[in-house]
């Protein structure tokens, strides 16, 4: 798991740091001393898990949860042990742990924030399972669409237009509806007016994607996100 570490305190993320340096299922990959910078880390990065200390100056852990749309899990670690009962009312919380940590307390942690991963990406392949067909309303017909099939969802006004190999269907619709019937894990919004089937890419060039025939423009907010995504060597 890629994990992060963020808190005020380097000595504090000094010991941390060398204690996951000891276990093989956690690899840190940043740290940070204010969680507004994290933050900010985040918008173009995606991480497994982050420790997460609670006191901080100007931005408190708390207020760093409550800023992110989808939190992956995350482990508190401080040294006041007066909000484990608020902490676990987020569900993104894996542990809480206090300082001084000592190593077999983070194993069971790290053990649980593991189960939990795992635990998720088996719901999420689940879903995207029983999502093998869509069904779309095409002149007063219903048309079934095998999901795998599509390669590029356009925006057009009050329509989209989806497209496949072989065809093209124009939907009276949104992207965020069409989006929300879509598995997550191969679809992906790259700008406004356009949602890509990932394991279609051709080519990546610049701010553009080749699919097929079709080169979509990809916005520069949402690139960082789509790389993330992709088997990168």
């Amino acid at each position: 798991m890629n994990a992060l570490l963020i808190d005020d305190d380097n000595l504090s993320r000094a010991v941390l740091r060398k204690l996951c340096d000891k276990l093989p299922d956690v690899r840190i990959i940043d740290e940070f001393s204010n969680a507004i910078d994290a933050l900010k880390y985040l918008n173009t990065n995606k991480v497994d898990l982050i420790f997460l200390d609670i006191h901080m100056p100007n931005f408190s852990g708390f207020d760093f949860i409550n800023t992110l749309k989808n939190p992956p899990n995350i482990i508190f670690t401080t040294s006041d042990k007066d909000f484990a009962i608020d902490a676990f009312q987020y569900e993104c919380i894996v542990d809480y742990l206090l300082k001084p940590i000592q190593f077999d307390r983070l194993e069971k942690s790290i053990k649980k924030a593991k189960n939990k991963q795992v635990q998720i990406i088996t719901e999420e392949e689940k879903v995207t399972e029983k999502k093998e067909t869509l069904f779309v309303n095409v002149d007063k017909r219903l048309v079934k669409i095998n999901i795998d099939d599509i390669s590029i969802i356009e925006a057009k006004g009050d329509y989209v237009k989806i497209k496949t190999k072989e065809n093209s269907y124009i939907v009276h619709s949104t992207l965020k509806k069409v989006l929300s019937k879509l598995p997550e894990k191969i679809f992906f919004r790259v700008h406004r007016s356009y949602v890509i089937n990932i394991t279609q890419i051709i080519d990546i060039e610049d701010n553009s994607v080749l699919i097929n025939r079709d080169v979509i423009p990809v916005s520069r907010t949402n690139k960082g996100e789509l790389l993330n995504r992709l088997n990168l060597l």
